[in-house]
Protein backbone atom coordinates (compact mmCIF):
# COMPACT_ATOMS: atom_id res chain seq x y z
CA UNK A 1 0.00 0.00 0.00
CA UNK A 2 1.37 3.19 -0.76
CA UNK A 3 -1.03 5.21 0.90
CA UNK A 4 -1.97 6.08 4.39
CA UNK A 5 -5.26 7.85 5.92
CA UNK A 6 -4.48 10.75 8.66
CA UNK A 7 -6.44 11.97 11.10
CA UNK A 8 -5.30 15.04 13.11
CA UNK A 9 -2.71 13.69 15.54
CA UNK A 10 -1.00 11.99 12.75
CA UNK A 11 -0.09 15.61 11.70
CA UNK A 12 0.90 16.73 14.66
CA UNK A 13 3.44 13.62 14.27
CA UNK A 14 4.80 15.18 11.42
CA UNK A 15 3.80 12.40 9.55
CA UNK A 16 3.24 13.72 6.34
CA UNK A 17 6.65 15.78 6.26
CA UNK A 18 8.58 13.25 6.81
CA UNK A 19 7.09 9.96 4.38
CA UNK A 20 7.06 10.02 0.59
CA UNK A 21 4.28 8.01 0.58
CA UNK A 22 0.96 10.25 -0.39
CA UNK A 23 -1.59 10.67 2.35
CA UNK A 24 -5.21 11.28 2.11
CA UNK A 25 -6.99 13.49 4.92
CA UNK A 26 -10.87 14.70 4.77
CA UNK A 27 -11.67 18.23 4.76
CA UNK A 28 -12.78 18.07 8.08
CA UNK A 29 -9.43 17.02 9.64
CA UNK A 30 -7.57 19.20 7.06
CA UNK A 31 -9.85 22.03 8.54
CA UNK A 32 -9.21 20.97 12.04
CA UNK A 33 -5.22 21.45 11.29
CA UNK A 34 -4.63 23.95 8.71
CA UNK A 35 -4.01 25.88 11.84
CA UNK A 36 -0.24 24.23 11.82
CA UNK A 37 1.24 27.94 10.71
CA UNK A 38 5.05 26.47 11.23
CA UNK A 39 4.05 23.67 8.55
CA UNK A 40 1.60 26.09 6.51
CA UNK A 41 4.04 26.39 3.46
CA UNK A 42 4.25 22.16 3.67
CA UNK A 43 0.52 21.76 3.93
CA UNK A 44 0.36 23.72 1.01
CA UNK A 45 3.62 21.70 -1.08
CA UNK A 46 2.20 18.42 0.16
CA UNK A 47 -1.05 19.38 -1.89
CA UNK A 48 0.39 21.23 -4.92
CA UNK A 49 2.36 18.19 -5.42
CA UNK A 50 -0.70 16.15 -4.98
CA UNK A 51 1.26 13.93 -2.10
CA UNK A 52 -1.44 15.41 0.35
CA UNK A 53 -5.13 14.70 -0.66
CA UNK A 54 -8.19 15.65 0.25
CA UNK A 55 -11.11 13.77 0.22
CA UNK A 56 -14.30 13.06 1.73
CA UNK A 57 -15.98 9.72 2.27
CA UNK A 58 -19.53 9.16 0.52
CA UNK A 59 -22.55 8.63 2.17
CA UNK A 60 -22.55 5.06 2.69
CA UNK A 61 -19.35 4.67 4.10
CA UNK A 62 -20.19 7.84 6.70
CA UNK A 63 -23.32 5.58 7.93
CA UNK A 64 -21.31 2.47 7.84
CA UNK A 65 -19.22 4.33 9.80
CA UNK A 66 -21.52 5.63 12.36
CA UNK A 67 -23.14 2.67 12.73
CA UNK A 68 -20.09 0.73 13.37
CA UNK A 69 -19.17 3.04 15.91
CA UNK A 70 -22.88 2.99 17.53
CA UNK A 71 -22.69 -1.09 17.37
CA UNK A 72 -19.01 -0.69 19.43
CA UNK A 73 -20.26 1.91 21.70
CA UNK A 74 -17.50 3.83 20.55
CA UNK A 75 -19.69 6.54 19.12
CA UNK A 76 -19.99 9.50 22.26
CA UNK A 77 -16.36 9.73 22.31
CA UNK A 78 -15.88 9.96 18.40
CA UNK A 79 -15.84 13.61 16.88
CA UNK A 80 -17.15 14.14 13.25
CA UNK A 81 -13.65 14.48 12.05
CA UNK A 82 -13.17 10.98 13.21
CA UNK A 83 -16.04 9.75 11.83
CA UNK A 84 -14.86 10.63 8.67
CA UNK A 85 -11.56 9.17 8.87
CA UNK A 86 -13.19 5.96 9.68
CA UNK A 87 -15.42 6.27 6.69
CA UNK A 88 -12.52 7.18 4.32
CA UNK A 89 -10.64 4.17 5.29
CA UNK A 90 -13.77 2.49 4.59
CA UNK A 91 -13.95 4.05 1.07
CA UNK A 92 -10.45 3.76 -0.01
CA UNK A 93 -9.93 0.67 2.11
CA UNK A 94 -6.34 2.25 3.34
CA UNK A 95 -4.64 1.98 6.33
CA UNK A 96 -5.52 4.66 9.01
CA UNK A 97 -2.40 6.27 11.02
CA UNK A 98 -3.87 7.46 14.41
CA UNK A 99 -3.37 7.34 18.03
CA UNK A 100 -7.18 7.29 18.83
CA UNK A 101 -8.01 4.49 20.80
CA UNK A 102 -11.60 4.73 20.01
CA UNK A 103 -11.03 5.20 16.02
CA UNK A 104 -8.79 2.27 16.19
CA UNK A 105 -11.50 -0.10 17.94
CA UNK A 106 -14.39 0.91 15.47
CA UNK A 107 -11.77 0.51 12.22
CA UNK A 108 -10.52 -2.74 13.43
CA UNK A 109 -13.93 -4.05 14.47
CA UNK A 110 -14.66 -2.80 10.75
CA UNK A 111 -11.17 -5.16 9.25
CA UNK A 112 -9.77 -1.74 8.72
CA UNK A 113 -5.34 -1.80 9.01
CA UNK A 114 -4.30 0.59 11.69
CA UNK A 115 -0.98 1.99 12.26
CA UNK A 116 -0.30 3.86 15.77
CA UNK A 117 2.01 6.75 15.86
CA UNK A 118 3.36 7.65 19.10
CA UNK A 119 2.08 4.47 21.23
CA UNK A 120 1.86 1.30 20.52
CA UNK A 121 -1.45 1.33 19.86
CA UNK A 122 -4.84 -0.58 21.36
CA UNK A 123 -4.47 -4.40 22.17
CA UNK A 124 -7.81 -5.42 22.55
CA UNK A 125 -10.76 -4.72 20.11
CA UNK A 126 -14.23 -5.34 21.57
CA UNK A 127 -17.54 -3.62 22.38
CA UNK A 128 -18.26 -1.28 24.84
CA UNK A 129 -20.96 -1.60 27.44
CA UNK A 130 -22.04 -0.50 30.67
CA UNK A 131 -22.57 -2.24 33.42
CA UNK A 132 -24.09 -1.93 37.03
CA UNK A 133 -21.34 -3.14 39.64
CA UNK A 134 -24.60 -2.62 42.23
CA UNK A 135 -27.15 -5.51 40.70
CA UNK A 136 -25.33 -6.43 37.84
CA UNK A 137 -27.20 -5.38 34.52
CA UNK A 138 -25.62 -4.80 31.52
CA UNK A 139 -26.64 -1.55 29.27
CA UNK A 140 -26.01 0.06 26.38
CA UNK A 141 -25.81 3.57 27.38
CA UNK A 142 -26.19 5.48 30.10
CA UNK A 143 -25.02 7.15 33.40
CA UNK A 144 -27.33 5.65 36.03
CA UNK A 145 -28.89 1.70 36.38
CA UNK A 146 -32.55 2.32 35.94
CA UNK A 147 -32.84 -0.50 38.20
CA UNK A 148 -31.32 0.20 41.48
CA UNK A 149 -29.92 3.98 40.71
CA UNK A 150 -26.23 2.96 41.17
CA UNK A 151 -24.08 5.00 38.97
CA UNK A 152 -22.66 2.64 35.52
CA UNK A 153 -19.13 2.08 34.96
CA UNK A 154 -18.02 0.72 31.55
CA UNK A 155 -15.86 -2.13 30.29
CA UNK A 156 -14.78 -3.67 26.92
CA UNK A 157 -16.23 -6.89 26.56
CA UNK A 158 -12.83 -8.14 24.22
CA UNK A 159 -12.93 -9.98 20.86
CA UNK A 160 -15.86 -10.64 18.27
CA UNK A 161 -19.43 -9.59 19.22
CA UNK A 162 -20.66 -10.68 22.06
CA UNK A 163 -24.17 -11.45 22.71
CA UNK A 164 -24.37 -10.73 26.33
CA UNK A 165 -27.86 -9.72 26.86
CA UNK A 166 -28.47 -5.66 27.47
CA UNK A 167 -31.15 -4.11 29.00
CA UNK A 168 -32.24 -0.92 27.10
Amino acid sequence: MDFSILDASAFYAGIPFRTSNDCYTTSLVYDEIKHIKKHQEVLETLLETNRLKIRDPDTDATNAAIKASKNTGDYQQLSRQDLSIIALGIDLKGNIITDDFAVSNVAKNLGLSISPIMTKGIKDVGKWIHYCPGCRSNYQNGKECPMCGTPLKKKLLKGEPHTMPLNK
